[in-house]
């Protein structure tokens, strides 16, 4: 069979980047779009459609990727998935939204959210210290995060029956929000496939690729949709998305990948990764405990904190 050579596989590759960038911008504005309409209709929070549905949704790649890796054995991308994950939603995904437009929210509405968000990190501290995360700590998280969408719901619910009656019936926008969120995720995917392509057929090193597309690639479901959230000034879609992402990753994604074999945490992850999850998620528990409103400033200082993160890594 006839091999393709370099330019013909960087054009291929040129296509299906660009094609991944189509879908995962017509995947963000569906999701966003029957996200508000299931929010409206059913008369549940769009806090609670974005930290439930949505996040649990576009975490579904950390999902994937992490389960696989342990499986396989690289529990240390499985945890590195887990970590990069959380700092590049709060660095990169808020800091982009906010550049947009500022991102204003009720901070009581994001209160219990943002407690169970350091609870969830606080678990990881004392997993990356212990240096493993076993079966039955898989199980207990997993039980957690039930327990914590079961709250939600019912605290959603109380709101809802103290307003008058909403429109009924979300079937349709059920589906075409499960098609936005399936959308994203095949547009992650394609894009992250042609990054990897091209990059190999300009001869970039596949640890490079990997440092920087692969990871960058996971998070591109909850950066296209809080961008379109952004765009269409729903800024409770984009905290609530980036609260329950951050909180989905640690309690089902790391949480599955315990249980389907014990999660080894590297002692590396607590020296120097860890610590900057912990400083990065207090900053965002701040803004969201005590300020209100995350300004473009504040999201151009998040921006060009994920940018000096990502250097760093790499060349250390």
């Amino acid at each position: 069979m006839h091999e393709l050579d370099s330019y013909q596989l960087a054009v291929i590759a040129m296509g299906a980047i660009a094609f991944g960038v189509y879908l995962l911008i017509k995947g963000g504005d569906w999701t966003v779009d029957n996200a508000v309409v299931i929010a409206e209709r059913s008369g549940l929070s769009k806090l609670f459609i974005a930290a439930t549905i949505v996040a649990f949704g576009t975490s579904a790649p950390e999902l994937f990727t992490s389960v696989n890796a342990n499986i396989s054995g690289y529990p240390g991308i499985s945890v590195g998935n887990v970590l990069g994950s959380n700092i590049a939603n709060i660095l990169m995904v808020i800091g982009i939204s906010a550049m947009i437009a500022p991102v204003v929210f009720n901070r009581a509405e994001v209160r219990v959210d943002t407690l169970v968000m350091i609870g969830a990190t606080a678990v990881l501290v004392v997993a990356s210290l212990y240096g493993l995360v076993p079966r039955w700590g898989g199980f207990a998280m997993v039980a957690a995060i039930i327990l914590y969408v079961l709250y939600q719901y019912k605290a959603s619910k109380l709101d809802v029956d103290e307003e008058e009656e909403h429109e009924s019936g979300a079937s349709m926008p059920g589906v075409m929000l499960m098609v936005g969120i399936l959308t994203l995720l095949v547009g992650s995917e394609i894009l992250v496939q042609g990054a990897v392509a091209g990059g190999v057929a300009l001869g970039v090193p596949e640890a490079v690729i990997g440092m920087t597309m692969i990871a960058f690639g996971t998070s591109l479901p909850e950066l296209t949709a809080c961008v379109a959230a952004a765009r269409k000034g729903q800024s409770d879609m984009i905290i609530g998305g980036i609260v329950g992402s951050n909180i989905f990753n640690i309690l089902s994604v790391m949480a599955f990948s315990a249980i389907a074999k014990p999660l080894i945490i590297d002692s590396r992850f607590a020296q120097f990764d860890m610590p900057i999850v912990v400083v990065v998620t207090l900053i965002f528990a701040v803004f969201l405990l005590f300020a209100g409103k995350i300004g473009r400033v504040a999201g151009a200082l998040m921006a060009l904190g994920y940018l000096v993160f990502t250097g760093a890594q790499y060349l250390l």
